[in-house]
């Protein structure tokens, strides 16, 4: 039995094409996915991909999945101003909102949700990591869900990154580090 949280999780991850959006909900999927848990990914994003808008839902639960779009998250990660303005009301109560704060100048006055600021665009510039704060943003998620264990993060990772880039797969625990670290 894996020691990860058992909670179920209905996660929407938001942001600009191209911020690594989808890929960091894969991971979400996949560390569910490794720990024995019913899944979904549904990514959405508009016709111009790069650029354009990026979001997708992410479901982890331990009964079946009835749909897998999330209307209701009780995880936010947003990486723009308009992913903000367009989901945060929706967190729900109790809820976790996890926000790049180099790119998102806003900040919630909402009492009922958990609101973290991460400056992960800045920390990823930083640290030699340029294109991976949306990794970052994800080892911000594990450090305030447990939502995954290191043996499960390294497997994943090792899983969604293709043969031709495997030597990521250390910047990328780098980069989860430093948001468990933050």
């Amino acid at each position: 039995m894996n020691n990860e949280n058992r909670e179920n999780r209905e996660i929407i991850l938001a942001g600009f094409g191209g911020q690594g959006i989808l890929f960091a909900g894969k991971m979400l999927a996949y560390f569910g996915l490794l720990g024995g848990r019913e899944v979904s990914w549904l990514p959405s994003y508009g016709p111009e991909m790069r650029g354009g808008t990026a979001n997708c839902s992410v479901c982890i639960s331990d009964k079946p999945i009835g749909s897998p779009l999330v209307t209701e998250p009780n995880i936010l990660i947003v990486m723009n101003n308009p992913s903000y303005d367009k989901f945060i009301n929706a967190v729900a109560p109790d809820g976790l909102a996890i926000v790049d704060s180099s790119l998102v100048g806003a900040r919630s006055d909402r009492k009922d949700i958990n609101c973290v600021y991460v400056p992960a665009t800045q920390m990823a510039d930083e640290n030699g990591l340029r294109g991976m704060a949306n990794i970052i943003l994800v080892g911000m998620l594990i450090k305030e869900t447990g939502i995954a264990s290191a043996e499960i993060i390294r497997k994943a990772l090792e899983k969604i990154i293709p043969a031709a880039k495997k030597h990521l797969v250390e910047s990328n625990m780098k980069a989860i580090e430093l948001g468990m670290n933050s």
